[in-house]
């Protein structure tokens, strides 16, 4: 992996020290995706071209799903797509309201080039766009500013028209931040800006400047992703991913909230098949007990049968083209790869790659991942995070540092509850339990 940055080798190793999910670099160490690499490049083809794209990712708690979802969200940036992950949960993102979806999904927009949220240069961006456009038209000159400020506004009636018809309010809210932008009042721009990505409670004074009225709402969410979508593509950006996570959460909620989510979640496949959202990447995450049991997606017949997918068959022969795929999940022998990936990325760093490779061998991964699966009540699945902590913090920080260390002779792990999620815990009665490598 000698081609892998310093910078950004670091940020993944620091990342799996901390025992969390790496931001970006996750085809360093993709183990058990390959299956999914062809039907993932024909999505976002499709995406690119101006479709649109419905996938539900099932995997047990710790298969992998994050993870996954952020592997394709790295592929997705490569080719220009916007990205935004977003947490269903009760009390924060219930997925029955969509304008606090939508707020979640501006509040984490990123691109290849700006972090959340990108909001403001993607917006920015497009009424950038539209100068160029309007200049390279010749017909304005470029230093009439009032004319080129009417052509701009032209321009970004006829860019939004078919926005414009179920959400005026949106094209109103952009002229409103350019306005404020030109006329040099920041705060009010700020202002417009922040109700423009659903922020609620936004002043009075800057909602007259841009002659909107209230907060958003739920219907009028919809909309105002149709026309994200459509600044995205004319700033440069094709499409948009969208991963909504942990929507299992939703088995958890009162039952008539539950009810409206489960519907929302139905409209949003409908609006997506329909074509509404061209341009869009919607993926969303559940377990098994989501998708198949009573209190998840078999509640609404309507949604269960979008979603229906035969999964008794051999996993081998899954369809990852699907509109339901389900993550295989780990084994000791995967967990060895993850770990002898990490262990040649971490050695490339290192100020003694001999020793590191030399006695972090697979022998000893191999053992290191058995003794933490079997911490886990052998629930291998449960596994690669606590295992990738030990192996970074525990194993090989040691072995870089200190020439005397033997991983076999000076260590010995062990699982602290402490240290585990909910999920670990739950595979695990003990406090602590001292690990035979």
């Amino acid at each position: 992996m000698s081609g892998v940055s310093p910078a950004r080798r670091r940020e993944v190793i620091d990342a799996l020290r901390r025992g969390a999910v790496p931001s970006a670099g996750l085809d360093l160490f993709a183990v058990g995706l390959d299956r999914f690499v062809g039907t993932v490049g024909e999505d976002l083809e499709t995406v690119t071209a101006g479709g649109s794209v419905f996938k539900a990712i099932r995997g047990e708690y710790g298969s992998g799903k994050t993870f996954f979802t952020r592997w394709i969200a790295e592929q997705a940036k490569r080719a220009n797509l916007a990205t935004a992950e977003v947490q269903i949960s009760e009390n924060e993102t219930p997925l029955h309201k969509l304008e606090t979806v939508y707020r979640r999904l501006t509040e984490r927009l990123t691109t290849a080039t700006f972090p959340p949220s990108a909001l403001r240069p993607v917006i920015d961006g497009w009424f950038y766009a539209l100068e160029e456009d309007v200049l390279a038209a010749g017909e304005v000159p470029p230093e009439d500013a009032d004319a080129l400020d009417r052509a701009v506004g032209v321009l970004l009636d006829q860019r939004l028209a078919e926005v414009s018809r179920s959400a005026p309010a949106f094209a109103a809210a952009l002229r409103g931040y350019r306005t404020a932008n030109l006329g040099g009042d920041p705060a009010t721009a700020d202002a417009v800006l922040a109700w423009l990505g659903g922020q609620p409670h936004v002043a009075a004074s800057a909602r007259r400047v841009a002659g909107v009225r209230g907060d958003l709402d739920h219907f009028a969410a919809l909309s105002f992703l149709q026309g994200l979508l459509a600044v995205l593509r004319d700033s440069g950006h094709p499409g948009l991913l969208l991963v909504l996570d942990e929507v299992e959460t939703l088995q958890r909620v009162r039952s008539d909230a539950r009810d409206k989510a489960l519907n929302a979640l139905r409209q949003l496949i409908d609006e997506v098949h329909s074509g509404r959202f061209p341009g869009l990447y919607l993926l969303i995450t559940g377990t098994p007990a989501f998708y198949e049991g009573p209190q998840g997606v078999q509640r609404l017949a309507p949604l269960a049968q979008r979603l229906a997918v035969d999964f008794t068959t051999d996993p081998r022969f899954d369809n990852p083209r699907a509109v339901q795929v389900r993550l295989p999940g780990f084994t000791v022998d995967a967990l060895v790869e993850l770990g002898a990936r990490v262990r040649d990325l971490y050695a490339d760093g290192s100020a003694a790659p001999e020793r590191v490779l030399t006695l972090v061998d697979d022998a000893y991964l191999a053992d290191l991942a058995r003794a933490v699966a079997g911490g886990l009540s052998g629930r291998v699945g449960v596994a690669p995070r606590l295992f990738l902590k030990k192996l970074v913090g525990d194993v090989l920080d040691r072995v870089d540092q200190f020439a005397e260390f033997d991983p076999r002779l000076h260590y010995a792990p062990t699982l602290s509850t402490a240290e585990m999620t909910e999920v670990e815990r739950n595979a695990t009665s003990a406090a602590d339990i001292e690990l035979d490598v």
